[in-house]
């Protein structure tokens, strides 16, 4: 795993401290030194993922409540949570569910720091965000153009979430919080997601999507929490950061790439038009991407653990199998 900074016994209050990313990061923060406050949705759940070590504090992120109160004295709040985009098929009701539990949930954390004492208020807010940030129908860049923190953001549903979380995240700004916002590609790591991208391989029936010239942005699950660890210490970390690997790699050579560590073959795409059929909206991510590449993660000297595909995902098999 890449370098995690040495903590100090700091409160670092946490969201979706189950999901993927949040399962390792607080492992990572405990094993450290410091005192881990999970909000969570269910205790005894949250309680069984976890072990024992952080404190949970049950909560509905989405409406005002006495969780507000647990960010008080806390150094950093980190905020993974959100629900899964790809769960299920897009209606209307999941797309305002997606958006919701990023939007507002985030819209809630600062008015719970506003209602602090200045000297009670968190130094930092790192908040997950999404690569998709960027969109894929930006004409005004060839698709092969790097896009770094600067390129303006997409036009899409997602895109419009991004956008739209990461402005209620800026808010903190205003209260002296610095805020830092994690623009995450796909994460490369043991666990459901892992599992999903799997199966087709082991199946003898994994292959490129669509055409495979769409570009793939992911990062390794170590490299990830030791950024989100390395982001609560480094007062040089704020703003947009792209958390993806250095190196990018279009869709069938990333089909590729998992079948040789699988030591499967890679040759049956899955066409756009049944995936459309499958998944819908949702297939037009899949379908699309952006050269999406880390400047600030470069130009912050972070050092990746897997800075490459097939280091990443043999990491991954190791761990799932």
């Amino acid at each position: 795993m890449a370098a995690v900074a040495t903590g100090s016994g700091r409160t670092i209050v946490i969201t979706g401290a189950t999901g993927m990313v949040g399962k390792p990061l607080v492992k990572a923060l405990l094993a450290r030194g410091d005192r881990v406050v999970a909000l969570v949705r269910d205790a005894t759940r949250a309680r069984s993922a976890l072990g024992e070590g952080a404190e949970l504090e049950a909560c509905e992120l989405e409406s005002a409540g006495p969780w507000q109160a647990r960010l008080a004295g806390a150094s950093a709040i980190v905020h993974l949570a959100g629900e899964p985009i790809a769960g299920k098929r897009w209606d209307a009701q999941h797309k305002q569910k997606v958006r919701d539990s990023r939007v507002e949930s985030t819209r809630l954390i600062v008015e719970g720091i506003a209602a602090l004492a200045a000297d009670a208020r968190p130094r930092a807010l790192v908040s997950a965000s999404g690569a998709d940030y960027y969109g894929f129908a930006n004409r005004q860049m060839d698709d092969d153009d790097p896009v770094d923190e600067r390129a303006p953001e997409g036009d899409e549903f997602l895109s419009r979430v991004c956008k739209a979380w990461e402005t209620e995240a800026v808010a903190a700004e205003a209260l002296g919080v610095r805020v830092v916002r994690m623009r995450t590609g796909v994460v490369i790591g043991p666990g459901e997601a892992m599992a999903k991208m799997t199966t087709p391989f082991k199946l003898f029936a994994g292959g490129r999507i669509g055409s495979g010239e769409q570009w793939f942005s992911w990062i390794s699950l170590a490299d990830a929490v030791a950024a989100y660890a390395t982001a609560v210490d480094d007062d040089r970390w704020r703003g947009p950061i792209n958390l993806v690997a250095p190196e990018t790699v279009r869709n069938a050579a990333f089909a590729r790439a998992m079948g040789k560590a699988m030591g499967r073959p890679s040759w049956l795409p899955v066409p756009a038009f049944a995936l459309r059929a499958a998944v819908g909206e949702l297939a037009e991510y899949l379908l699309e991407g952006r050269r999406v590449v880390p400047a600030a993660l470069q130009r912050l000297g972070f050092t990746f653990t897997h800075p490459n595909l097939a280091s990443a995902l043999g990491a991954a098999l190791a761990r799932s199998s």
